[in-house]
């Protein structure tokens, strides 16, 4: 079997495309900084990347490279044998630097291969790997509107309701000491058996992270994630070393490079990894094993490509990780991309389709009904 052709499509969506502004946190200690949609007048799109076979198989994902990528990854792979994943993924990832790339350029590439494998095999890419569960606890982010605890309070109680999700991520960025009060809110609020993280993007310094971590320690939350800029790896080591009854999870900013992640597990300048397949499951499954040998997770961000299937199927296969992080209306996204089997919470957890490869079934019908080019 050999690779012939890889080709993206673009499909253009209902929605409007976000423009993001940096706006300025008020602050009267030092610089802290956001941002805001102001909108925008350009449809937002979705691309879909395929990889064709001489047999007719194809391996297809979501989030084709830019063009002037596709042409270097074409360079390198038309011609190969797509089930000979460990040799292109070693020569590309090896050659990253003698093609000018950044480390994890070819990752949905990486998954296509995966995608055809399944298939040739007939077999789900969580079977391929061993599969460890039957289906994944999810806890919901976004939606943090004001920032209030009755925001929170409604949007949770609607989580149980129409999910069964008894878990939730802070993206709060009214400060540490605004935070202290509404965590302790909630959690009297909500409950002890309802799971809570934070992840304050960036907007903590480093006192005002263990102050808060302590909090969030006492109050039983399960994780703090990227309270400073990866930059600041001695930070981040001091602020392991000072919580010790809760994780801190880093490298969200260099999930796209498996041997940075690697260095900062080992310098003890994180506890959890976080990480997403748009790099690569080669490298994800490889951060996945050394995480375990390190007695720590990976976990994964955001709702994966192909509307979820290809973080759910990899989360049934991986032991050492804890839940799927859900957007609402994520299964709306998906079918607006012609995914008509986009995973779905069933009290609180979501499962692996069973069809071959990435199990995403794909009106092409309607695909090419919102197409607005190819490269």
């Amino acid at each position: 079997m050999r690779i012939t052709e890889v080709k993206a499509i673009v499909v253009e969506l209902p929605a409007r495309a976000r423009r993001l502004e940096i706006v300025q946190v008020p602050d009267p200690f030092r610089l802290r900084y956001t941002h805001r949609d102001v909108g925008s007048d350009r449809a937002e799109t979705e691309t879909y990347l395929v990889v064709r076979t001489d047999e007719g198989i194809e391996g297809i994902c979501t989030g084709a490279p830019a063009p002037a990528v596709m042409e270097v990854l074409r360079t390198q792979v038309l011609g190969t044998d797509p089930l000979r994943r460990e040799e292109t993924y070693q020569r590309l990832h090896h050659g990253t630097r003698w093609v000018y790339q950044t480390p994890g350029w070819f990752g949905n590439f990486d998954n296509c291969l995966w995608d055809i494998a399944g298939k040739v095999a007939g077999l789900p890419v969580c079977r391929l790997l061993g599969q460890v569960r039957d289906r994944i606890p999810a806890y919901l982010t976004g939606g943090d509107g004001d920032g209030t605890a009755p925001t929170y309070l409604a949007l949770l109680d609607d989580a149980r309701a129409r999910w069964g999700i008894n878990a939730y991520k802070f993206h709060n960025y009214q400060g540490p000491r605004q935070n202290i009060a509404l965590f302790n809110e909630l959690r009297r609020a909500l409950g002890d058996d309802f799971v809570l993280m934070n992840d304050p993007v960036c907007s903590y310094s480093l006192e005002e992270a263990i102050t808060v971590g302590h909090v969030m320690e006492d109050l039983g939350f399960l994780w703090l994630e990227e309270p400073f800029y990866e930059q600041e790896m001695l930070r981040y080591q001091q602020l392991c070393a000072a919580l010790t009854r809760m994780p801190v999870m880093a490298t969200e900013m260099l999930m796209y490079d498996m041997r940075l992640c690697a260095e900062w597990l080992k310098a003890s300048a994180t506890d959890l990894i976080r990480v997403n397949a748009r790099n690569g499951t080669t490298s994800l499954v490889k951060l996945a094993h050394l995480a375990e040998l390190h007695g720590t997770n990976v976990e994964m961000n955001a709702i994966g490509g192909l509307g979820g299937h290809v973080h759910v199927q990899l989360q049934c296969a991986i032991a050492n990780t804890y839940a799927y992080e859900l957007f609402a209306g994520a299964v709306a996204r998906a079918r607006e991309i012609g995914i008509t089997n986009a995973p779905d919470v069933v009290d609180g957890h979501l499962s692996p389709s069973m069809l071959p490869g990435w199990g995403a079934e794909i009106d092409w019908a309607f695909v090419k009904s919102r197409t607005v080019g190819e490269y």
